[in-house]
């Protein structure tokens, strides 16, 4: 088996992979197609089925392992595979393991790191909302496995794990630049700003909106469930629930990315700085990670609203 994050232009390839998303169209001509999209651990590719009704091409749905074969060219600047022949594999043909795209890092270390940085908030009450949650095995199992994104960014296993605790460690970096903000409320709010995700996006191998990821969204899930842990635990200020709410509330910082707020206080409009800088820094890190063997001008990237260029060799610093 080829990896998908190996496939060249011109190259043809034979393998088997996670069917994504299987959906007929059809062209401008009247013809029919079918767009796919395959996915194994290495990341996916927008495949075409010129020929659904082609005797090489079987029956298969989206989360099948399908096995094909098609030649890998390129369109608007992305590869993208036309099959020539599919079917739906059997199982132990293939490895599940193969087809999970997973974090580089160390998921048990990552966590323990979080832990250890939580560990220093001194309020006595985020420090027990925190234990509520982050000690808890189901909600701990579920956070380490899960994807910050279903595409844009992190949208790995542990995914979820590695955004929060690089968002936290930029919060607390900037504690350190400027002292005046309320550091227990920062990286409280750091910790729990994406746990709405977790029934915003299904787990692996879906890694899919909900139907409440779609109907309500992962800030309002989040502001719910921080709401309902504030107030299951006994005293807990009414002054501060409101302000570590606020913080999730107002953590994509403007109406138009889906913040219901704008940051009112200086520890949200912190988090929305942390926020932003390591998705999109992440964002650009799997650009360059995908076009590593591409010099030079990447093209627009729609992202970025930007033509993208690399700058020294990436990934040798030269």
């Amino acid at each position: 088996m080829k990896f998908i994050a190996a496939f060249r232009d011109g190259e043809r390839v034979t393998g088997i992979y996670l069917c994504k998303s299987h959906v007929s169209a059809v062209a401008k001509n009247g013809k029919a197609y079918d767009n796919v999209t395959l996915q194994d651990k290495t990341g996916t590719i927008d495949a075409k089925i010129w020929d659904p009704s082609s005797s090489g091409i079987g029956d298969f749905d989206a989360m099948d392992y399908v096995e094909v074969t098609g030649t890998v060219t390129t369109f608007q600047n992305s590869l993208q595979l036309n099959i020539t022949r599919a079917r739906k594999a059997q199982e132990g043909e293939y490895e599940p393991g193969d087809y999970l795209p997973v974090t580089e890092k160390n998921i048990e270390e990552m966590y323990t790191e979080l832990l250890s940085v939580l560990g220093t908030v001194k309020n006595v009450y985020l420090q027990k909302l925190i234990h509520k949650y982050f000690d808890d095995e189901t909600f701990s199992g579920a956070f380490k496995k899960h994807s910050a994104a279903k595409t844009v960014h992190h949208s790995f296993v542990g995914g979820l794990l590695e955004h929060t605790l690089s968002v936290v460690k930029l919060c607390d970096y900037f504690c350190t630049v400027y002292p005046y903000l309320n550091r227990d409320l920062l990286l409280t709010a750091a910790a729990f700003h994406d746990v709405g995700k977790l029934k915003e996006i299904s787990p692996f191998p879906m890694n899919d909106y909900t139907d409440d990821g779609q109907l309500i969204g992962h800030i309002i899930m989040g502001y719910e469930l921080v709401g309902y842990g504030c107030r299951s635990i006994k005293g807990f200020p009414k002054r501060l629930i409101s302000e570590l709410q606020h913080c999730i509330l107002a953590h994509h910082g403007e109406l138009e990315y889906g913040s219901p707020k704008r940051p009112a206080l200086p520890e949200a409009m912190a988090l929305n700085l942390a926020d932003n800088a390591d998705a999109k820094l992440e964002s650009m890190r799997e650009l360059m990670k995908t076009s590593v063997e591409t010099p030079g001008w990447l093209g627009y990237n729609k992202l970025f609203e930007s033509n993208i260029r690399k700058s020294t060799d990436f990934g040798t610093g030269e």
